[in-house]
């Protein structure tokens, strides 16, 4: 019978073990998801914040150009012809780099949530 309650005695410690290890895990995976959301919703509201300021300083610097190519032009019309050519060079240089920008940020985000 010794043998019978030593292996019934083990079994309630492995028992009791593996409670307190699910337990343990729930808390550290409520602890990490908090984190992880935490650190998502700051980024995207300073993403947002600086995206923003950006957006407007770059559309107030837009037509602050325009406007002065178009007095050194003498015609305010190419002005901004000149700014909006700009803009769409800009945007084909963004286009062709897309796969190394991509890969960049996925890099970022993948150390700061896989840390």
């Amino acid at each position: 019978m010794g043998l019978v309650n030593a292996i019934s005695d083990t079994n309630d410690k492995a028992a009791a073990a593996s409670q307190e290890f699910l337990k343990k895990s729930q808390a550290y995976y409520k602890l990490k998801i908090f984190q992880q959301l935490t650190l998502t919703v700051s980024m995207l509201l300073k993403l947002l914040i600086m995206g923003g300021l950006v957006f407007v300083g770059m559309v107030l610097g837009a037509i602050g150009l325009a406007l002065y190519i178009g007095n050194v032009l003498e015609n305010p019309s190419l002005g901004f012809v000149c700014v909006g050519i700009a803009f769409l060079i800009l945007a084909i240089v963004v286009y062709c780099f897309k796969k190394m920008i991509t890969n960049t940020i996925t890099k970022k985000l993948s150390e700061t949530f896989f840390d």
